[in-house]
């Protein structure tokens, strides 16, 4: 019996879900690290910044590969699941404990997050995740779909800058130094932006020889 071969479409989608999975996974993981503030070379972050910043390089693959539209629909897929585990979160949180489980406390301190960083999480990541999407696809226009580098670049630096402005004012007014947590964060993610753009360009390329499509709209 002859072996059937998968179509371009059907491995162009298999590619999609990874990417999609890769997403929310880092998504998830992000807000969930944010809890906790690290210094990286002097300057402080929420742990969960490198996380955070891989979901900026998924959408910008899905984004040149399959369209603004797929592109979009990730963002708010991942704005549904994001939601929902912080939901999952907070029932684990309150939900009466085991008579013999003595952890408690250490649980509520690793996952214990505020109504403040959940709401900032939540609002920040929607405003900035479809900000990067459109400032990405209004590069592509301008430059004709060349300079992949610099569009790259462009939308996630305008749209990280926003997320941590919006993040960080709405989890941390009052209680800690918002400007220079904003200032740290958005420094780290320029740097982290470089690595990604250096990673997009053969990401996209190895998309587009497996699958042999542009399906861009």
């Amino acid at each position: 019996m002859a072996r059937s071969r998968s179509s371009p479409i059907d491995r162009s989608e298999g590619i999609f879900i990874v990417l999609v999975g890769l997403f929310v996974g880092s998504l998830v993981i992000a807000a969930v690290l944010a809890a906790k503030i690290i210094t990286v070379a002097g300057i402080a972050v929420p742990a969960g910044v490198i996380g955070y910043c891989v979901t900026f390089l998924c959408t910008d693959a899905i984004g040149e590969v399959w369209g603004r539209e797929r592109a979009r629909n990730v963002v708010w897929s991942g704005f549904i699941s994001l939601g929902f585990i912080l939901l999952l979160i907070q029932l684990a949180l309150h939900w009466p404990a085991a008579q013999f489980w003595k952890d408690q406390a250490a649980f509520e301190r690793i996952l214990g997050l505020t109504p403040r960083i959940i709401l900032g999480s939540l609002i920040a990541y929607l405003v900035s995740q479809l900000f990067d999407v459109w400032c990405f696809h209004f590069w592509r226009r301008r430059t004709k779909g060349r300079f992949l580098w610099l569009r790259n670049n462009l939308s996630t630096a305008a749209s990280q800058l926003l997320d941590s402005c919006i993040f960080i004012s709405i989890a941390f007014w009052g209680h800690m130094p918002v400007l220079e947590l904003i200032l740290g964060q958005w420094t780290i993610k320029l740097g982290i932006a470089v690595l990604d753009t250096a990673a997009l360009y053969p990401l996209v390329g190895y998309i587009r020889k497996r699958t042999s499509e542009l399906a861009y709209s």
